[in-house]
Formats: C-alpha cells, sequence, structure tokens
C-alpha cells in the first residue's frame, strides 16, 4: 500500500489544509472495491508482485527506466510481464521496466521532448498534473527535478498501471490519485507548475477548465496547456457535431487565437504557444501493450488531413502561461 502522509504533509507545507482533510475520505471512496468489479484484481496483483530490487533508474530518458532483465530470474520476468499485461491497455509511456519494454499506444516522450526546454525550470517545485493517464510525464518530472509531482486521473486503471510502475521503482515522492480536478477544492493556490495535457477537448466548459487550472497555481505559477486546435484566427472554433476521431466527448477545438483569448480572460499573463504539432500515426498507434484501434483508424483513410468524419485531422498546440 502507498503511504500517503508525506504527500499530506507537503501540501499543508503549501498551505493546502483544506485539501488534506478531504483527501482520505475522497481516496477511500475511489478505491472501493465495490466500485469496480476488477480493482480488488488489480490490487491483488500489485500486492502479490514478489520484492524486486534493482540500483537502476533513470527517468530522464524516452523510455522510463527501472531495472534491468539480468536483476530477475527468468520466471519472475516472465510473471512480471504477464502482470503487466494482465493491465492492458498501456496509453502513455514507453516504459523499460526490467528490460521488459512496454510500447504504448502514444509516444509520449514526443511530447515531453516538445516542451522540455520552453517550461520554468521544475527544480524544488510542487507540480500538479492533471488527467495523467498512468503517470509517465509525472516520472518525466520527477527526474527533471520536481520535489514532488502529484498526477490526478479519474481512470483507476491508470491509476493502477502507476502504482505497478511505483512499487517497483520505490518510494518516491511522487503520486497519482483516482480525481478529476472538479475534486479539488476552490482555491487551492499550492502549485508552482501545473499541467493539463490532452484534457481541455473533454471539458464541457472549456472557460471553468482554465479557471480551475488558475485556481491550482500558487502566485507567480505556470501553467502548461497542452490540446487539440484547429487553423483560424481569433473566435474560430470547431464545435463537433457527434463524434471527432471516432471519439465521444470531444467538445471544443479552439484555434491558437481563441484559446490564447479565454486564457487571457480567464487572468493568464505572459502567454505564448511554443509548438503546434499535427499528431502522426507513428506517435498513437495500436501496439502489443495497446491492442485496441487507435489513430490510424479514426482518420479519413485516403486523406489523412481529415478524420473518419470529414474534420480537420488532429493537430495539438502547446500553450504556456503565468498568473501574476
Amino acid at each position: 500500500m502507498i503511504d500517503y502522509q508525506p504527500l499530506y504533509n507537503t501540501l499543508l507545507d503549501a498551505k493546502a489544509d483544506t485539501w488534506v482533510e478531504l483527501l482520505p475520505g475522497q481516496l477511500a471512496s475511489a478505491f472501493a472495491t465495490s466500485k469496480h468489479g476488477t480493482l480488488s484484481q488489480w490490487q491483488a496483483a500489485i500486492e502479490n508482485l514478489p520484492p524486486l530490487t534493482t540500483a537502476h533508474r533513470l527517468l530522464d530518458a524516452d523510455d522510463v527506466q527501472i531495472g534491468h532483465s539480468t536483476d530477475l530470474p527468468e520466471a519472475d520476468l516472465l510473471a512480471l510481464e504477464q502482470q503487466l499485461k494482465t493491465l492492458h491497455p498501456w496509453r502513455k509511456g514507453p516504459y523499460n521496466l526490467f528490460g521488459i519494454k512496454i510500447d504504448t499506444e502514444w509516444r509520449s516522450d514526443w511530447k515531453w521532448d516538445r516542451l522540455k526546454n520552453h517550461i520554468a525550470p521544475l527544480k524544488h517545485r510542487l507540480i500538479l498534473d492533471v488527467g495523467c493517464g498512468n503517470g509517465y510525464h509525472c516520472w518525466r518530472m520527477l527526474g527533471a527535478g520536481a520535489k514532488m509531482v502529484v498526477g490526478i486521473d479519474p481512470l483507476l486503471l491508470n491509476v493502477m498501471q502507476f502504482q505497478l510502475v511505483r512499487k517497483l521503482y520505490g518510494e518516491a515522492p511522487v503520486y497519482v490519485l483516482p480525481l478529476g480536478i472538479e475534486d479539488l477544492p476552490y482555491g487551492l493556490k499550492a502549485f508552482d507548475t501545473v499541467f493539463s495535457m490532452g484534457v481541455l477537448y473533454h471539458r464541457r466548459s472549456p472557460i471553468d477548465h482554465l479557471m480551475e487550472l488558475r485556481d491550482c497555481l500558487n502566485p507567480g505559477g505556470e501553467l502548461i496547456l497542452e490540446t487539440l486546435v484547429i487553423d483560424g484566427g481569433s473566435g474560430d472554433t470547431l464545435l463537433p457535431e457527434g463524434r471527432y476521431a471516432n471519439m465521444r466527448n470531444v467538445w471544443f477545438l479552439p484555434s491558437c487565437d481563441t484559446l490564447v483569448s479565454w486564457m487571457k480572460r480567464c487572468g493568464f499573463k505572459n502567454i505564448r504557444v511554443i509548438d503546434v504539432t499535427p499528431t502522426r500515426v507513428e506517435e498513437q498507434r495500436s501496439t502489443e501493450w495497446m491492442q485496441f484501434h487507435s489513430l490510424k483508424n479514426f482518420l479519413n483513410a485516403e486523406n489523412h488531413q481529415l478524420t473518419c468524419e470529414g474534420l480537420p485531422a488532429p493537430k495539438r498546440a502547446i500553450i504556456i502561461a503565468n498568473i501574476a
């Protein structure tokens, strides 16, 4: 089991007392096995992992690396691989765990490479990663020197994947909590850096999401926002009538100029668009570790500039901003 006391202590130091009072109850509710039929099986698989010790931990390479294949007997390696595969699908990564290469759906390291040289140094910072998935980027943030990283993601499978990786790694100031940003108290103002990557377009009210992100930041703190965008000028926004790239829950795809104007309205300063990149089928694809359909199945078969619905194909922007 994860000891959350260091998290509570750090949040108390950050004057996030209100959240510390709520968190134990939130975690107990989220981890109630009655709410998810497979949760107890996932927890048992993690608890039953044999003690695995290694001196090899590398968090600043493309793949998060823990251990070498030579650290374990072959039987233990096979058992570990089977346990990892029970948590299919693996969407964010890649990971290399005791020589087992988890080729995830997303090459999340590509996104990290696009932003890492543009953000304020993470050394000694308290960081929130909203919609963090299984915590791949949280590990990269720790590798960049963060004091502590708190990831939140409401999907329990993602949280279980993180917990398995953390057990292999050992104690670390990294946590992934089974929560959404709406579960955080209003006006928290506790974090030095907040990441929201791949979340905004899933929110029915993007303005409310931007306000929630702002209210998590300390004065002078930095937001790193990554989201789907469209080409166009100020005021241009795509609101899909139905699905977008086969996703049901996509609401607003603004142009970069529109998004910047939203952020200004929400009180952000020093707003800069540091990257705009079309999503390629080499970056998001089906693999042995994510065997469902992926991006190429959701694009127009004859024209990859369009989705299967005939809408502009996915293009993602990274925007960095501060609050006063």
